[in-house]
């Protein structure tokens, strides 16, 4: 069973109550002021920090200069991996099973949790499929659209069944989170045909609405909760499944799907509470008290603070600027080896700063997305840096994968690889 990286070691008393008066002093100036009639209310959102109050957030390492792939690299290696989502895709429509079992699976209790891997797989694949087609032969494209459609009826009836597996496992909440980045395009796709747009809306209205029933209670998310099984979850909430959450509720909205403002405010407390001065993120709420844990420090948290850092940005919380973003794309650019080295590691947090191997792909899918919210005239060397790191990767059958688990690692690996690709390329 794979549970969250525990404490090895515990800070001196001394310590322990400087810390706790630092975080309970943020704690405090972010806390909900009292409502009228005694009820709690979102917190006025404070003016956004300036980055010079973060100096070691916007310095760090860089990159050397690489020569920047040709566009047809960038397209041949996109329709490579479309080629394998086309292949690997299951009759009825998903991606994804729990089949290639291994003696070191996570623990995933059945059939709830393959339902959540199941549906948030084939998200990504819709997602990478639609936003792969124009860059794709004309050729590939019949195959794409005929994937896509089987895809949509497969979410369309099988995903609104998701919901928390056990009162200990909220692998859900990925599913959800990644049903609303396929959900969006889709909505899009379906212009002109009023009532498939009707039910791809419902579908995200139902999404968000689990991820509001499982929002943890102190604010945010996370995918266990083995303490109190309580309906609303007690537990500790995850810095990125949090950032990974808020981030798919700002897709919702454009299809015209909100969230309790309260619940968000709620939720970006608690991705703050767990920010460090140079913007790693701790693994979680139930960590952020051990700030230099190896996890926690920047090359444990490089998976994870561009997810965050993106995060925080659209919600215009933080002071996450353009300097922050850049800063921390080229941190992982340059440090990329700490990633790397964890990749294809079958047991999650064996190697270096805790590194897990799933965090490769996801954590530069969120890099690309960072990318995207730079000015137009500063994205292109982070493209191409970002491209010369996966299109080597690519393996001889034209997957990307990180973290062998069950036989979903393909889907996921190779979906967010070719987003990222397709977001490199510079039109």
């Amino acid at each position: 069973m794979h549970r969250p990286p525990v404490l090895s070691r515990r800070p001196s008393a001394a310590t322990a109550r400087t810390l706790a008066a630092v975080f309970a002093a943020a704690a405090a100036a972010t806390a909900p002021a009292p409502a009228a009639g005694g009820e709690s209310a979102a917190a006025p959102r404070p003016a956004a920090t300036d980055a010079a109050d973060y100096p070691l957030a916007s310095s760090g390492p860089v990159p050397a200069p690489v020569v920047p792939p040709t566009a047809e690299e960038l397209r041949g290696s996109i329709a490579r991996g479309v080629e394998l989502l086309l292949a690997i895709q299951r009759p009825q429509g998903a991606w994804g099973g729990p089949q290639k079992t291994k003696g070191l699976n996570i623990y995933a209790p059945a059939p709830g949790a393959h339902l959540a891997f199941r549906t948030g797989v084939t998200s990504l694949a819709v997602m990478a499929l639609l936003e792969a087609r124009p860059h794709v032969p004309a050729a590939q494209q019949p195959a794409v659209d005929a994937a896509v459609d089987r895809g949509q009826q497969w979410l369309l009836g099988e995903s609104a069944a998701l919901r928390r597996a056990t009162g200990d496992a909220l692998y859900n909440v990925w599913g959800h989170s990644y049903a609303l980045h396929a959900l969006t395009p889709l909505h899009a796709r379906a212009a002109g045909q009023p009532e498939l747009q009707a039910r791809l809306a419902a579908l995200a209205e139902y999404h968000v609405d689990r991820l509001r029933r499982y929002n943890f209670l102190n604010g945010g998310w996370g995918y266990y909760n083995f303490e109190a099984l309580t309906q609303t979850p007690t537990g500790s909430p995850n810095s990125f499944t949090t950032a990974t959450c808020l981030i798919a509720l700002k897709e919702a909205e454009k299809l015209g799907v909100h969230y309790p403002p309260a619940l968000v405010e709620k939720a970006l407390r608690s991705l703050v509470r767990q920010r460090l001065p140079d913007h790693s993120f701790a693994y979680g709420e139930y960590l952020r008290l051990e700030p230099r844990m190896d996890i926690n420090r920047p090359a444990g948290s490089l998976g994870r603070t561009q997810v965050c850092n993106l995060a925080l940005r659209l919600y215009d919380e933080g002071g996450v600027n353009d300097a922050v973003i850049a800063t921390w794309l080229n941190r992982l650019i340059a440090r990329n080896g700490w990633l790397s080295i964890g990749r294809k590691r079958p047991i999650p947090h064996e190697s270096h700063f805790g590194v897990a191997g799933y965090f490769f792909y996801y954590g530069h899918w969120y890099a690309a997305l960072c990318i995207d919210v730079l000015p137009a005239a500063e994205r292109a060397p982070f493209q191409d840096q970002l491209a010369k790191i996966l299109l080597p990767l690519q393996e001889q059958d034209g997957s990307w994968w990180d973290y062998p688990l069950y036989d979903y690692h393909q889907t996921w690996g190779t979906a967010m690889a070719v987003s990222s690709l397709v977001h490199c390329l510079h039109d």
